[in-house]
């Protein structure tokens, strides 16, 4: 049979909508997330996936008895979590347990400087005025500000579809716009935070968290400064059996409720007619949907699953966020400064950042992240070592000359950290796994290895950022990193509530 005449077996009008089904494309956990709330109200749903696992970045591996999770290594609002429990009614103690962290991160800078963050937000105001040049009243009330702006914005950018009309005439959005000079969208968030603190390493500090969209804080709006108010007030977390056990426990939760997976099944094509979907192409095989949603990242989904329909050129050539390098090492022995979550600053910041995003390399004395998950689980690693998931930021892939760019990095970091931390690094390593952005690209799809999609880098790029629904294509929708509300697992998590609120409000089921 022509692959047109089994499309047309399959184009027949809508039957009743609980026999609706949808597939997705993709089992990030956005499109779990997705999943799992459709089918909690009636939808049949399929995902499939490229891979041989579930989660996308979110994924893990072990080697030389060590236990890296490879992705995503901070967790917080655990609340976007439990909520996917409580709409199936099942107990999430039976599938997932995190402890709180008491100190967030240690903080440790160039002239010496060493800072570990309590969770506690009087705590942290009281260490941070006897660490930096700062009262404690400052902090607080930047903090407060900080939280005002999530509260005024989070129904319009994190909660809803930017792309509906039903968002603008919201009591909420309302409120927004008429406080909107309190947002702070026309500075960026490095001259925000300098026009509040004196200290030059508090201002660092602050702008820090431009990484957790993979933006610039010289160029992303002040309104990003919602991001340490919310960390701060939802606190963060260590997941019982590491960042994998997210990603192990949606899979578990999915299939209970009768989600099939599809693994090693590589689609190929969204299949459309007359601006409809019709379902999927792996192989050469059709499968019928009355819904398709891709939680794959948005410009593959266009030049790969859509070759034949109109892409979004404008959505689709925005600047990307920043990627990663990452160095995945098994260290010899433990260090009791070091905690799960531990920054390294760069002597010079906007270097950094220039480096990042102008020259599209990585600069010299890059910021670097080590994440110890075996601080909270001591199996990670063998007795009297430790496992570093050591990260600094990087330009998407572009094309450079990467491997260049890992043997320079690789010898500034440890030259770096042997210095601070008086050790000799090199050492003290004897196991090691490189990840690069080609490597995220190929592994993940991610377009240029991108972390976050399109970078918020302009007081635009929110609205600019690609809807969760398709306006020319009938039942197309979208989830993920590289669309509305962006990357990160909290986003992720409310994207895949996003679309799947949008479905089940168009199907009426």
């Amino acid at each position: 049979m022509k692959l047109f005449d089994l499309i047309l077996k399959f184009d027949i009008s809508l039957q009743d909508m609980k026999n609706y089904k949808i597939i997705i494309v993709g089992s990030g956990i956005a499109g779990m997330a997705a999943a799992i709330r459709l089918k909690s109200v009636g939808y049949n749903v399929e995902i499939f996936e490229a891979n041989s696992y579930a989660g996308g970045k979110l994924t893990a591996f072990k080697s030389n008895d060590y236990r890296f999770d490879m992705g995503p290594s901070l967790f917080t609002m655990p609340n976007l979590i439990e909520d996917l429990f409580e709409i199936t009614n099942k107990p999430i103690e039976n599938y997932f347990t995190y402890k709180r962290k008491s100190i967030i991160c240690n903080y440790f800078y160039e002239d010496g400087t060493k800072f570990s963050a309590p969770a506690d937000i009087r705590e942290f105001a009281k260490k941070a005025s006897n660490t930096f040049d700062v009262e404690e009243k400052t902090i607080l009330n930047y903090l407060y500000k900080c939280q005002k702006k999530y509260d005024l914005t989070s129904s319009l950018f994190l909660e809803n579809s930017l792309h509906k009309i039903s968002t603008y005439l919201s009591k909420d959005t309302l409120k927004a716009l008429l406080n909107l000079t309190k947002l702070d969208i026309n500075k960026n968030l490095s001259d925000y935070n300098s026009t509040i603190f004196r200290d030059p390493r508090l201002v660092q500090f602050y702008n820090r968290f431009a990484t957790y969209n993979g933006s610039s804080p010289y160029h992303t709006p002040g309104i990003m400064s919602m991001i340490p108010s919310l960390e701060q007030s939802f606190g963060t977390y260590f997941p019982e059996g590491g960042m994998h056990q997210i990603t192990k426990s949606l899979e578990k939760l999915a299939k209970d409720i009768g989600i099939q997976f599809h693994f090693n099944t590589k689609v190929d094509e969204i299949i459309t007619k007359r601006s409809k979907v019709l379902g999927i192409m792996t192989g050469k095989s059709f499968i019928q949907s009355d819904i398709v949603i891709s939680n794959a990242d948005i410009v593959p989904t266009y030049t790969k699953l859509l070759p034949k329909e109109k892409a979004p050129k404008k959505i689709l050539s925005q600047e990307r966020s920043s990627s990663a390098l990452i160095f995945y090492w098994g260290i010899t022995k433990t260090f009791p400064d070091l905690d799960l979550h531990n920054i390294f600053f760069s002597a010079d910041y906007k270097n950094e950042f220039k480096r990042i995003f102008q020259d599209q390399l990585i600069s010299d004395d890059p910021t670097v992240y080590i994440n110890i998950s075996s601080k909270e689980e001591s199996t990670d690693a063998p007795e009297g070592c430790e496992n570093w998931f050591t990260m600094v930021n990087a330009p998407t892939n572009n094309g450079q000359d990467w491997d260049a760019i890992i043997i320079k990095t690789r010898t500034n970091i440890i030259k770096k950290l042997s210095r601070v931390l008086k050790v000799d690094l090199n050492q003290l390593i004897n196991f090691e796994y490189v990840l690069d952005p080609r490597d995220i690209e190929k592994n993940t799809q991610s377009y240029q290895g991108s972390l976050y999609g399109a970078a918020s880098n302009s007081k635009f790029s929110a609205f600019l950022r690609h809807p969760n629904f398709s306006s020319s294509i009938s039942n197309l929708y979208f989830c993920g990193g590289s669309v509305h509300p962006g990357g990160g697992i909290p986003l992720c998590l409310w994207s895949g509530k996003i679309t799947a609120d949008i479905i089940h409000k168009n199907s009426k089921l």
